[in-house]
């Protein structure tokens, strides 16, 4: 499709409204005014800077720019008010709509870009711990919700697959478990199960075995700051990797791993994004979005540490069905789990 130079020079100043807004939005959630607009409704700047900090100079600026961008509701009074929908999106932890964690990923990967630069031009990487805390508790925000909500319902419509995770003490790994929720919801969901998270950044660990006590599960999930080598061979009855394939610099070391530490009878379960099975140039907006995070997070994540098979964000089927065969296993599957998110599921046959 021809693009006139108007038309191209109008769609950039709409994605600086855009990342505008997104920056706006990283500062409303940081400092908390979305939440105490929504815990104690509409507020001036003295009233919302008297409930969570700040100063009022600037927070009547971004309240007027909430408002003019369309977050924020203006009420009769002057104040401003957080709609319900908003809300849920920005502050309602529970819920699957959340994506305020989004905007404080993206903001992470925004201090990188230095970084980035250097790496584009030598081929180098920049590595999940350079990323910072940010990133690290964003990504495990977000996934949290579809975790804790919707995985344990997605499981228990794959008969063999539950029945699987229900054997009586079964064992259970998670590999590259990040803050952990992916562990703490199938205990939850599998109470005479073991689970157990490794992963290879130390300060996920720790995070992730914070979650788990807090959720009341720390007699039985257990977290190991490792790789998966360190699942040793035969000892589980399902080892999960969730949305973590893409970034590692050699999956297919890691997928070997994952196969050897299964007993007999048991699988092999990737969740990973959802994207077509062939590059488009008519990509739908959750292409877009992965192909955004993977210049800016994954690929480069991936490439720090050599040598690396570079995958990226976009990992399409047939590259995890490349490395499953590599990895030793028999086949590949695509489980039928509809509507989770932004991922798929499949199953890797031994």
């Amino acid at each position: 499709m021809t693009t006139s130079t108007d038309e191209f020079a109008d769609r950039l100043l709409r994605s600086a409204l855009g990342t505008i807004e997104l920056l706006s939005i990283h500062l409303g959630d940081r400092l908390g005014w979305y939440r105490a607009l929504a815990e104690h409704g509409p507020a001036g700047p003295a009233e919302l800077t008297a409930r969570a900090g700040g100063t009022e100079r600037y927070a009547r600026e971004w309240l007027e720019q909430q408002a003019a961008t369309g977050i924020l509701q203006v009420a009769a009074d002057g104040r401003f008010a957080l709609p319900p929908g908003a809300a849920e999106v920005l502050t309602d932890r529970s819920s699957v709509a959340y994506l305020a964690p989004l905007a404080r990923m993206l903001a992470a990967a925004a201090e990188q870009l230095p970084a980035l630069l250097d790496a584009y031009r030598t081929g180098g990487g920049v590595g999940w711990a350079a990323f910072g805390a940010d990133m690290r508790e964003s990504q495990a925000d977000m996934n949290r919700p579809w975790f804790e909500h919707a995985l344990p319902d997605a499981l228990a419509g794959i008969p063999d697959l539950h029945a699987l995770l229900r054997r009586p003490a079964a064992r259970v790994a998670d590999v590259g478990c990040g803050g952990g929720w992916s562990a703490i919801a199938l205990a939850r969901a599998y109470p005479e199960a073991k689970v157990e998270g490794v992963a290879i950044d130390a300060p996920s660990v720790d995070l992730a075995r914070r979650n788990a006590a807090a959720a009341g599960l720390g007699d039985r999930v257990a977290f190991r700051h490792g790789d998966a080598a360190a699942l040793g061979e035969g000892r589980y009855d399902a080892v999960f990797a969730f949305e973590c394939v893409h970034d590692m610099p050699r999956p297919v070391d890691t997928l070997s791993a994952a196969r050897r530490a299964l007993v007999p009878g048991g699988t092999v379960v990737v969740m990973d994004e959802a994207v077509g099975d062939t590059f488009t140039p008519e990509a739908d907006d959750v292409e877009r979005l992965m192909y955004g995070f993977s210049l800016l997070i994954c690929l480069p994540d991936g490439m720090s540490e050599q040598p690396s098979a570079a995958t990226g964000t976009v990992m399409r089927p047939a590259t995890l069905r490349r490395y499953a065969r590599e990895a030793g296993f028999a086949g590949l599957d695509v489980l039928p789990i509809r509507d989770f998110g932004f991922w798929r599921f499949y199953r890797l046959h031994p």
